[in-house]
């Protein structure tokens, strides 16, 4: 793996891609997922990627809704249009692209076409495994001890 400063999202993306048709149910969708193990699956319609169902999609547009899964077609509830990244941007501009578009996964991409999906959970481990919680710490007391001398407690 690359240095903390030039990790590129091409080296913490899953490159695990599964596809479910636009015309399919949530229900099928829902069960390949938890077959295939993945939060999001890619939506197609022929040979064209035109959006993507997540976890929270099912969540929040299915099952929080009264309509049986077998019922919801996944392009009535699937998210578009899809948010893409190429594989060699670093990882703090993929994180800052997900804030900015405001969502949870990004496909992958390079000249070839689609590589993988990174989600927020992938950022997470990336952290996980890179930060130095004492570093964190530091930065913390330090930010605390210098507002309390700015603004000290009579």
């Amino acid at each position: 793996m690359s240095s903390k400063n030039s990790t590129v999202i091409g080296e913490i993306m899953m490159n695990k891609l599964e596809t479910v048709d636009e015309s399919d149910s949530a229900q099928h969708a829902a069960r390949k997922m938890s077959h295939s193990d993945v939060s999001s699956l890619l939506v197609v319609k022929g040979a064209n990627t035109v959006g993507i169902i997540t976890e929270r999609d099912l969540v929040r547009k299915v099952c929080a809704g009264d309509e049986s899964s077998r019922n919801v077609i996944i392009h009535s509830i699937m998210s578009t249009p899809l948010i893409t990244v190429n594989s060699s941007y670093q990882v703090h501009d993929a994180a800052n692209v997900m804030i900015q578009k405001k969502v949870r996964h990004l496909l992958v991409v390079d000249e070839h076409g689609a590589k993988g999906i990174v989600s927020t959970n992938d950022f997470a481990n990336y952290l996980k495994q890179n930060i130095d919680m004492d570093e964190v710490n530091a930065a913390i007391i330090r930010s605390l001890l210098e507002e309390q001398s700015e603004n000290p407690i009579a």
